[in-house]
């Protein structure tokens, strides 16, 4: 991990726990096919550097089927058909801003404007969604979650669905600024999602810190 998040989650890295889960990743590997790809576990503290963290979008479980996770939630790789969650974000992004649904689902513009995508599990046995939970990926997210906590400049957290929303306890709100709804998934998202506009939300509070909104327009392949 030779980013910039490394002396931050060093010491991390160097209890029991997380030496148990990559043990656990390891043997996973040798016995099945596991999703993302071992070089982009860490995809999206790669793209996004902690110092550059403006808006921090917590997912829960890689996606699970063949070619989809590449390590940034919600985002797939280029050709890959875009998932329902994704097409509902895309929607309300329409509905919200007037960005056009794009014709792929890969949100790598978004890390690279200082969007943290991040999955509180980083890895998931192919077609079995959720089997690498509670294995100890959820004490290193929270790890990072504290981090950018910690950070004196306010970030907007986004949490979408129950799942994230528990995670509000570990977001100082008096520094930083917390926008949830229920998840995008086609259970939920006409539960509160659609309607809930949180872009514009979002850049009003990037703007509102004197930072530059975020760029949400994902272009065309």
């Amino acid at each position: 991990m030779k980013t910039t998040w490394r002396p931050l989650l060093i010491e991390e890295t160097h209890k029991p726990y997380f030496g148990q889960l990559q043990q656990f990743i390891a043997e996973q590997r040798e016995k099945h096919t596991v999703f993302p790809p071992e070089a982009d576990v860490y995809a999206a503290l790669h793209l996004t550097p902690i110092e550059e963290v403006r808006v921090f979008i917590l997912g829960q479980d890689p996606y699970h089927d063949d070619h989809q996770a590449h390590g940034l939630c919600f985002s797939v790789r280029p050709g890959v058909s875009i998932p329902p969650s994704l097409l509902n974000i895309f929607k309300e992004l329409k509905a919200d801003l007037g960005c056009q649904i794009p014709n792929n689902g890969c949100l790598i513009p978004w890390a690279r404007q200082g969007v943290l995508l991040l999955n509180a599990v980083l890895t998931v046995e192919a077609h079995h969604a959720n089997s690498h939970k509670a294995r100890g990926w959820e004490t290193f997210t929270d790890a990072v979650i504290a981090a950018v906590n910690a950070k004196t400049d306010p970030v907007v957290f986004v949490l979408w669905g129950a799942y994230a929303r528990k995670k509000i306890g570990l977001i100082d709100q008096s520094r930083h600024v917390v926008i949830e709804s229920p998840h995008p998934s086609p259970l939920s998202a006409y539960r509160g999602f659609f309607g809930s506009r949180p872009f514009s939300k979002i850049n009003a509070a990037l703007t509102d810190a004197g930072r530059r909104p975020i760029d949400w327009q994902i272009t065309d392949l």
